[in-house]
């Protein structure tokens, strides 16, 4: 059977990472695939999000070096919050530099990310130290590695021959990178999860080159698992109910394929 078709619960059994298996059997019981962009600039603002919008998705994605109020009590409470409301913190921090520079940005500095997101991200142009780098402190906290492969912003430079060598990076870490940041699915291998960014109910961009594409494009056509939404949602005039909507026709989405 084709991973498309196969459910999150069977392609948990596939997993080499610990981290990878447990977010697709959160995904299974929750029924949701939604990750929210909590893309915004107070503490306050993102543990009121974390709050409402936590018991409708998987993931919460954020942008922490973006708070301007930030301290290290806003991660403890946010680390409460994912435990309380059963969701993965994603720091959207997209490391790019040599292995020993993104080990010391990831487990020290004023953000000390590695202690309490549970998945961070990474270009791959720097070449596998950065992978090599993030897995020395990754591996033992049973943290998580997304590989970005494609983004969703118009004219990057990321072509067939960048998506194969991510690819190929992430076969060597399989037991920390649990898949990619991508437009679509580079593999029918069923244990990686792709996420999508740049997803709303229409299409679409915005003046700073943001394009955007529909959840059922995102999931059905292109082969995502998990879609990722933020302005969609938090400029919404009731961005609960549009939460609940977009969880509702991403996982209907994903059942129509497992169908299919």
């Amino acid at each position: 059977m084709p991973a498309s078709r196969l459910s999150f619960k069977e392609r948990a059994t596939y997993c080499l990472s610990p981290a990878a298996k447990r977010l697709f059997t959160l995904m299974d019981e929750k029924k949701t695939n939604l990750a929210l962009s909590a893309d915004v600039t107070s503490g306050e603002e993102l543990l009121a999000l974390a709050t409402q919008m936590g018991p409708f998705i998987c993931v919460l994605k954020t942008h922490i070096d973006i708070i301007n109020d930030f301290t290290p009590a806003l991660t403890h409470r946010l680390r409460e919050l994912a435990q309380e409301h059963d969701f993965f913190i994603f720091e959207d921090r997209k490391f790019a530099d040599i292995g020993n520079t993104v080990k010391h940005q990831y487990a020290g500095g004023i953000y000390r990310i590695a202690e309490w997101a549970d998945i961070v991200n990474a270009h791959t142009l720097p070449g596998p130290s950065i992978m090599q780098g993030l897995a020395e402190i990754g591996r033992k906290k049973n943290r998580a590695v997304l590989l970005i492969a494609e983004l969703s912003s118009a004219g990057n430079l990321m072509n067939d021959d960048y998506r194969q060598e991510t690819l190929n990076m992430a076969e060597k870490f399989a037991d920390i990178a649990i898949g990619f940041i991508t437009q679509h699915a580079l593999s029918s291998d069923p244990h990686w999860i792709n996420l999508t960014p740049g997803v709303k109910l229409q299409e679409g961009g915005d003046n700073l080159g943001q394009q955007y594409i529909t959840p059922k494009k995102a999931i059905l056509e292109n082969g995502s698992d998990i879609i990722i939404v933020g302005r969609g949602i938090i400029e919404a005039k009731d961005p609960l109910a549009e939460a609940k909507k977009y969880r509702d026709l991403g996982f209907s989405c994903y059942l129509k394929r497992c169908q299919s």
